[in-house]
């Protein structure tokens, strides 16, 4: 059980206990249902953009049935790959239930996935990843609040990181008005940080789809805008994985951001000069 509160906005205590229910000597986790919902809620995005482009309910189902899956492994093999000091059989490797999935892993294992039911049912690769590109998002949005029912993923009171280069931050704090407590220790609620990030590109990006331009614009949108948001959030949180004195989710998510901006900025330029040629 733990205790959370945002102090600055009133809410001194919610007990949470992260496991929902238990049936016998098996136990359920809040995490665990809330990844689950995602899944089912991005996957329906999907098919509803997918119908848009011609596609079936069973063309959604080919690609949900092989990338959710690649998706878990992926997000597994990342952490693991990341933090190898961690585990000394290949039983902690497989146990996710005890925790440890990260989301680039996640994002490369479901790419895989499509890239193969793409390749093999002939689909368009670009525009399968637009469709789901945005559910992906929904996802994120919900599984941040895995974290919180977890008490985890938090951001640590003092200095910030970027790519290695420390600042104080403490001061950001003071003024905050979503700082929150676990077990009475001040944090930043990371998790809320992202998943309002999210859902506010998830918003526009949606907003911005009867203007696409080209298959992929969608993809490179949704990889610029989470890289960005992720890129600056990574440097508050206390359990980031490291090269050196690199946080790696930071050092991916900004060249996300970067490749994913000049790319849309170049094809912009690009279709703006066949249209003037025209």
């Amino acid at each position: 059980m733990n205790v959370i509160g945002f102090p600055n906005l009133g809410i001194n205590e919610i007990r949470i206990n992260p496991t929902a229910f238990s049936i016998g000597v098996f136990t359920v986790q809040w995490y665990g249902l809330i990844i689950v919902v995602g899944m089912i809620l991005a996957t329906l995005y999907a098919y509803y953009r997918m119908k848009g482009e011609g596609y079936v309910l069973d063309n959604t189902l080919d690609l949900a049935i092989v990338c959710i899956p690649l998706g878990i492994v992926g997000a597994r093999a990342y952490y693991v790959l990341t933090s190898l000091d961690k585990y000394s059989s290949f039983y902690d490797v497989i146990a996710i239930w005890n925790g440890g999935l990260a989301i680039y892993g996640g994002i490369i294992g479901g790419i895989i996935g499509i890239y193969i039911v793409c390749k093999v049912k002939k689909y368009n690769f670009l525009q399968i990843l637009d469709c789901i590109a945005p559910g992906v998002m929904i996802g994120q949005i919900l599984g941040r609040w895995g974290n919180f029912t977890n008490a985890e993923a938090y951001g640590i009171i003092g200095n910030y990181d970027f790519l290695g280069a420390s600042f104080d931050a403490a001061g950001l704090a003071k003024s905050n008005p979503f700082i929150m407590t676990i077990n009475g220790m001040y944090v930043h609620p990371t998790f809320l940080y992202e998943s309002v990030w999210n859902l506010v590109g998830f918003i526009i990006i949606n907003l911005l789809w009867k203007k696409k331009k080209y298959n992929g614009q969608i993809t490179l949108m949704y990889l610029t805008w989470y890289g960005l948001g992720r890129c600056v959030i990574e440097g508050f949180r206390g359990d980031s994985l490291y090269i050196g004195s690199i946080r790696i989710s930071q050092l991916i998510a900004f060249v996300c951001f970067a490749v994913g901006t000049v790319l849309l900025v170049v094809f912009a330029v690009r279709n703006r000069k066949k249209a003037s040629a025209k």
